[in-house]
């Protein structure tokens, strides 16, 4: 963080750079509408806290290093959705088919470490997914879901990470800042 100044923090599960390749050729032949989120910015958010000061920053980062995150444990990313619904779609998304359980406990977890920290509480409840695009106006995703077969890609996940969020003319960029390894 630079000293003095607040940023945008999120807590996410990252995805390896071959799963990442891997997705990414999967997709490239589909006409995705709306912005789509670059590979390098996937991941799965797990608490987003906003604009963060240095104060509350250094204490979540305490509370996140005390907290029982569990083991490393498998994911896989399944089908296409899209909030909040596919005919009037705003945002195009992957599906969590194997370590929801998990990635929800460490949804509560995280949700645990920044209320500790002096964030507020969550006013939507967690659902794992992947953002692969953001549609304004809303579009019919329907046919594109119903043609998209699934990603069927897997990994073990095995850390968290906290992100800075950069905004910018360029679309926003992520910056990896602390991670937390997962109990072995």
């Amino acid at each position: 963080m630079v000293e003095g100044v607040a940023t945008r923090i999120f807590v996410a599960v990252p995805l390896p750079d071959e799963v990442r390749m891997a997705l990414a050729d999967r997709l490239e032949p589909l006409d995705m509408p709306g912005k789509v989120v670059p590979p390098e910015n996937w991941h799965i958010t797990l608490r987003f806290l906003g604009w963060t000061d240095d104060v509350a920053y250094d204490r979540m980062l305490a509370s996140l290093d005390g907290a029982d995150l569990g083991p490393p444990f498998n994911m896989r990313l399944g089908g296409m959705g899209a909030f909040p619904r596919p005919k009037s779609a705003t945002v195009i998304w992957l599906a969590v088919t194997e370590g929801l359980s998990r990635l929800e406990e460490l949804a509560a977890a995280a949700e645990e470490v920044a209320q500790s920290a002096g964030f507020g509480p969550e006013d939507r409840p967690f659902r794992a997914h992947l953002t692969l695009s953001r549609v304004r106006p809303a579009e019919d995703a329907s046919d594109l879901l119903d043609s998209f077969p699934g990603a069927d890609l897997g990994w073990r996940c095995g850390s968290v990470v906290v992100y800075r969020s950069h905004l910018g003319g360029g679309g926003a960029r992520y910056e990896p800042l602390e991670t937390f390894p997962l109990m072995r």
